[in-house]
C-alpha cells in the first residue's frame, strides 16, 4: 500500500515541478523587461520552455500549457510596448512554438537525456531566430528586399539598434541554461523518488 501511494504521487511531483519551472521561465521574460531591460536583451527561454514543457508534461498538457503561457506572455509584452494584443509577428512565432513542442514530443518518446534536449533546444532556438528575423525582413520596409537585406536582418540589423546576432546569442544562452536546469531538476526528482522506492 505504501509503495503504490509513493508511485502514484511520484509523477505528480515531477509534473508540478515541470509546470512551475516552465511558468517561471516564460514569465521571466516579462519581469526582465521591467527590471533590467538593457541587461542581456532577449535573454529569455522561449524555445526551451516550449520544448521542455513538451518533454516533461504529460499528454496534451505538453502542448497546451507552454503554448498558452507563451502566447499570454507575448500579449502582455505587446501591451507593455503599446502594440496590438495580437500582432502580425504571431504568424512567425506560433509555427516556431509548435515546432519546438513537436521536437519535445519526439525527444520524450525516446526518453532523451541532457545532450539531446540541449541539442534540440539549440536547433529550435536557431530556427526561431532565422524565421522571426526573416519575417521582420519581409515586413519592414527599412530593409532592402533582396539577399543583402535578408543577411542584414540576420546579422547587423537596423542602424541604431543592437546587432540582431546578439539577440540570438542571448536567447540561445537563456534557452540552454533553462533547458539544463529543467533536465537537472527532473533528474534530481527522479533520483529522490528512486531512493524513496528503495526505502519503502
Amino acid at each position: 500500500m505504501k509503495r503504490s501511494m509513493s508511485s502514484s504521487l511520484r509523477p505528480c511531483r515531477t509534473e508540478v515541478f515541470a509546470l512551475l519551472l516552465l511558468l517561471l521561465g516564460i514569465f521571466f521574460r516579462i519581469l526582465r523587461v521591467d527590471l533590467a531591460p538593457e541587461v542581456l536583451p532577449n535573454f529569455s527561454p522561449l524555445m526551451a520552455a516550449a520544448l521542455c514543457g513538451a518533454v516533461f508534461l504529460p499528454g496534451w498538457l505538453g502542448l497546451l500549457v507552454p503554448l498558452a503561457a507563451l502566447l499570454a506572455s507575448d500579449g502582455l509584452l505587446n501591451m507593455h510596448y503599446g502594440e496590438p494584443l495580437i500582432s502580425v509577428q504571431l504568424l512567425w512565432t506560433l509555427p516556431c512554438y509548435l515546432l519546438a513542442v513537436g521536437l519535445g514530443w519526439f525527444l520524450r518518446e525516446r526518453h532523451a537525456g541532457l545532450l539531446p534536449v540541449l541539442a534540440g533546444t539549440a536547433a529550435a532556438s536557431l530556427i526561431f531566430y532565422a524565421v522571426t528575423n526573416t519575417g521582420c525582413w519581409l515586413g519592414n520596409a527599412s530593409y532592402p528586399q533582396n539577399l543583402g537585406g535578408w543577411v542584414q536582418a540576420l546579422t547587423t540589423g537596423l542602424p541604431g539598434y543592437p546587432p540582431t546576432w546578439t539577440f540570438f546569442r542571448n536567447s540561445l544562452a537563456g534557452d540552454l541554461i533553462f533547458a539544463a536546469l529543467f533536465v537537472a531538476g527532473e533528474r534530481a526528482l527522479e533520483e529522490k523518488s528512486g531512493r524513496e522506492r528503495v526505502a519503502a
